[in-house]
């Protein structure tokens, strides 16, 4: 959705889509005072990226400025945050969880 991986046109292309449906959405939705926001996860240990060889973690976490894989729990703590009061005035964004990959 923010970064496209060769290979993966299909799935940038849905992470795009959803970035989208979020914006729309939360504009649909703000008269009711609904909010609705997008997690855009790094690389974040799953059985996804644990079918990785060595070789290519190392690669990938040597890109990640905090210099690891992220962990589920960083992606469900954003989504606690984000459905909490605290973020009650936060709407219609894509919060990238991803130690700082996507800012290089």
């Amino acid at each position: 959705g923010l970064v496209g991986n060769a290979g993966q046109a299909n799935y940038a292309s849905a992470k795009a889509g959803l970035i989208g449906l979020t914006k729309a959405t939360a504009k649909e939705l703000a008269s009711r005072n609904v909010t609705v926001n997008c997690i855009a996860p790094g690389y974040i240990a799953t059985d996804m990226t644990n079918q990785m060889d060595d070789q290519t973690k190392d690669l990938l976490i040597s890109q990640i400025p905090l210099g690891h894989i992220g962990s589920p729990d960083d992606i469900a703590a954003t989504a606690l945050f984000l459905a909490s009061d605290e973020a009650g005035y936060i709407t219609g964004q894509t919060i990238t969880v991803d130690g700082g990959m996507v800012m290089i």
